[in-house]
């Protein structure tokens, strides 16, 4: 099951579009299911997204108005549990001690969050954690040259395959990480 993990685009405010790059890759059809960390900023990029698959679930970022969107979500894929949280809320932003605190809290196997616009994906007291970075690249408070990237994730099961796209210096890369639940 293909599950597309990302976040953070800020279309059209701080970039105009996700890279063409990307766009060639998320074509309908071939994901089940979109877990967004927030920041899509309009209604034309939700409705992009839904052009991928039916099955999107967004939680609110600090830039998004939409009232139907939540501060966080738990959806499960899979044996998965996933919790998923834009990220601003976290104190310090992507502290791994508050993300550990948010992850118990949220009782979730996995945990997506965004904010930072940098990728992270890591494991710790068997959960894992996964920041999928800015899908645009989009600058933020802290630094103006971020990476355009996003994960997908492949679950078979109690078993993921995460696999990091991102484009560095107009070249497309892709990492692949697994994780297996304890």
């Amino acid at each position: 099951m293909l599950v597309l993990v990302l976040g953070d685009l800020h279309i059209p405010y701080r970039v105009s579009g996700l890279p063409h790059e990307f766009r060639k890759l998320l074509t309908p059809g071939r994901i089940q299911h979109i877990l967004c960390t927030g920041n899509l900023c309009t209604k034309e990029t939700v409705d992009y997204l839904k052009t991928l698959t039916a099955d999107v679930h967004i939680v609110r970022g600090d830039f998004d108005d939409n009232p139907n969107f939540v501060d966080q979500k738990v959806v499960t894929v899979g044996q998965f549990r996933i919790g998923l949280c834009h990220g601003h809320q976290i104190v310090p932003w992507g502290d791994t001690e508050s993300l550990s605190m948010l992850q118990r809290q949220m009782d979730v196997d996995i945990l997506i969050t965004g904010h930072t616009h940098k990728f992270e994906a890591f494991e710790r007291d068997n959960k894992f954690f996964i920041n999928p970075g800015s899908a645009t690249g989009a600058f933020n408070a802290l630094n103006s040259s971020t990476i355009p990237s996003f994960v997908l994730m492949d679950i078979q099961q109690a078993s993921l395959t995460l696999y990091v796209y991102q484009l560095i210096n107009e070249k497309f890369t892709v990492e692949r990480l697994e994780y297996r639940k304890a």
